[in-house]
């Protein structure tokens, strides 16, 4: 057993603290409303003491994802949202998550909706979250809208990691590629220029650039890497800016290689399964349209949402501003048109999301077997250039002795 210290107050409205021992933090709570008192809060008496390694870990979305898909199991099986956050607080083994969930327990017994409490998260529960389960309150089923908002987590999370598994290659190889190549201008350069020395002459071009590379990089790299992290810095800043998040969104819309297609495509699975979540929840439209703009990911989308708010305010339809949209194919606005028109806007979409995570998945497998041939000759030409300016005034020299 544990030693918890307690603040409670009784029905007058008078607080009380103390110390009590028991098995878990529910069974101090059960013993508290038993003697008929309000339970402020619950702490292990110890637990100051102890280090806290977990300072600065995360959240993780299949965190998050187990612990909705809990809650929901929990409260369908008919224990009170009160009880559920006690079994989940208790059993949680991310720290971070556990604190967050002891503090929306104490706002749930102090008397507020669980919307609200995890409102107070932003940092852990995003407003398609928070609004999928006040839909769930409000409308009496709690317990399938944590279920949706479980099964978005985890498409959401799926798709990330299709494109972080894609992505993985390239990126591994071009750093191996550009770790050998300082490697070569760092050693082995200099190496050849006191041979050049020896001979005298003019050097050629490709020799003097390459040579002048390597200079920079042994003599000024006090200089070279500050300024490569400043131009690193003001590409974030730009990117973040209003202007440059608009203009970045559009340049990922144009890569080639088909870059641009599976952006495109995982913005409209994005956008789809999002909408299509809050409106199977019983969001309102408008509010449903609002945190799907908020949530897109895409400057491109969120204006073409912008729109679509503007059109349904005044009473059009969500499928006439998409046409003139950029990044939504003829396929998905008429999609959209039937759904609006059947009844079955959610449906529609779900089929839309569907579709467009499946294309993802074969666009990801074909880029990377594109990207393979594209990194050799990539790599390649910069290892060649080094070696052919190295070698070229070599055989110049061969050349004069002849």
């Amino acid at each position: 057993m544990s030693t918890y210290v307690w603040k409670a107050m009784d029905a007058t409205g008078a607080k009380a603290t103390g110390e009590v021992e028991a098995d878990s933090k529910q069974g101090v709570s059960d013993q508290l409303k038993s003697r008929g008192l309000i339970v402020l809060d619950i702490a292990d008496k110890h637990s100051s003491r102890e280090i806290n390694i977990d300072l600065f870990a995360g959240i993780k979305a299949a965190d998050l994802t187990i612990m909705t898909r809990q809650l929901s199991t929990m409260v369908s099986s008919g224990m009170t949202i009160l009880r559920s956050l006690y079994v989940l607080e208790s059993q949680t083994e991310n720290k971070k998550l556990a604190d967050v969930l002891t503090t929306i327990r104490k706002d749930v017994e102090a008397g507020l909706p669980l919307s609200d409490s995890m409102e107070r998260h932003k940092d852990v529960f995003s407003p398609l979250y928070i609004a999928m389960v006040r839909a769930g309150e409000t409308g009496g089923m709690l317990e399938s809208s944590l279920l949706r908002i479980a099964d978005q987590l985890e498409q959401e999370d799926s798709l990330r990691r299709q494109v972080k598994s894609a992505m993985m290659y390239p990126i591994v190889v071009l750093t191996f590629a550009m770790i050998v190549l300082i490697g070569l201008v760092t050693f082995i350069v200099p190496v050849f220029v006191g041979v050049f020395k020896q001979f005298g002459g003019d050097l050629p071009m490709i020799t003097k650039v390459t040579v002048g590379i390597s200079h920079a990089v042994t003599g000024y790299w006090f200089i070279v890497a500050p300024l490569v992290a400043f131009v690193v810095y003001l590409f974030r800043r730009w990117k973040k800016s209003e202007k440059g998040r608009g203009q970045w969104d559009k340049f990922r819309l144009r890569i080639p290689m088909k870059i641009g297609d599976i952006v495109q495509k995982i913005a409209l699975a994005r956008w789809s399964r999002t909408l299509s979540a809050l409106v199977s929840a019983g969001v309102p439209l408008m509010q449903a349209l609002d945190i799907t703009a908020q949530t897109a990911g895409n400057r491109v989308v969120e204006d073409a949402m912008a729109a679509v708010i503007d059109s349904v305010k005044q009473g059009g339809t969500i499928a006439e501003p998409l046409r003139h949209s950029p990044v939504f194919p003829g396929m998905v606005t008429q999609m959209v048109a039937v759904g609006e028109e059947t009844g079955a806007l959610d449906a529609m979409l779900a089929k839309i999301a569907d579709f467009y995570e499946d294309q993802v998945d074969a666009s990801v497998k074909s880029l990377t077997s594109i990207l393979e041939p594209v990194m050799i000759v990539i790599i390649g030409g910069m290892v060649g250039f080094i070696v052919i300016s190295m070698y070229l005034p070599l055989f110049k020299v061969y050349d004069q002795i002849n």
